[in-house]
């Protein structure tokens, strides 16, 4: 009987975090780009995906985005930034800067060249 029970809540506690994992919304508030002055700039850490996954910067301030490509995978030795027009191969153990004029508000998403992981762009 106890047993019974016992396996009825693990089941329950696991469909749970199943429904939790595959359909809540995990969306990171993003973390911003630092001001210096008219310009910002912000580092990404290429490991595995992107990390931050979602970075936010001003409207209309110039942005340099460091890549730092730590991951030997072939998916990731390349960035694609379309909405900026930039494709660039990112060399592994350095850092690489993009630079964008983020002019418009909105969200604009980044991937890597097989289009497996991605990152969002947030302008405000």
């Amino acid at each position: 009987m106890i047993t019974n029970i016992v396996v009825v809540l693990v089941g329950i506690g696991l469909i749970a975090f199943i429904i939790w994992w595959f359909f809540a919304n995990h969306e990171q508030d993003g973390t911003r780009a630092t001001q210096m002055g008219n310009h910002q700039e912000i580092e990404v850490e290429v490991l595995g995906g992107y990390s931050p996954q979602t970075i936010v910067l001003e409207k209309g301030k110039p942005a340099t985005i460091i890549f730092n490509r730590k991951d030997p995978s072939s998916c990731l030795d390349q960035v694609v930034l379309p909405d900026f027009g930039v494709q660039a191969d990112l060399p592994l153990g350095e850092k690489y800067s993009i630079q964008i004029e983020p002019d418009k508000a909105g969200e604009f998403n980044y991937a890597c060249g097989m289009n497996m992981m991605h990152g969002k762009i947030r302008v405000e």
